[in-house]
């Protein structure tokens, strides 16, 4: 059974960086949109970036010019940079793939913990 797999989480300061990474513990074929979405604590799951294969990638406002996705395609990997972190982006961190016939895949989270 296909799974995704992030790391990279944990806790800094709030002006820190964190990386993570999310990997396929198997085969996924014709991936399209690779992402992250985060869940704060009482909130709803958001959006925080997606890349397709060809294109450019898509922020949320309250991420743009802080964070950066980027993809292996040969390895089915994406990564998510953050840099000036804020205490408003402590959140469970999800990674998400979706192939072209709109089978799609989670993981099951990293915490992301930016204090004050």
């Amino acid at each position: 059974q296909v799974q995704l797999v992030e790391s990279g989480g944990g806790l800094v300061q709030a002006g820190g960086s964190l990386r993570l990474s999310c990997a396929t513990s198997g085969s996924i074929f014709s991936i399209n949109i690779m992402g992250w979405y985060r869940q704060a604590p009482g909130k709803q799951r958001e959006l925080v970036a997606t890349m397709p294969r060809e294109g450019i990638p898509n922020y949320a406002d309250s991420v743009k010019g802080r964070f950066t996705i980027s993809r292996d395609n040969a390895k089915n990997t994406v990564n998510l940079q953050m840099n000036s972190l804020k205490p408003e982006d402590t959140a469970v961190y999800y990674c998400k793939m979706t192939t072209y016939t709109y089978v799609t895949f989670w993981g099951k989270g990293t915490l992301v913990t930016v204090s004050s």
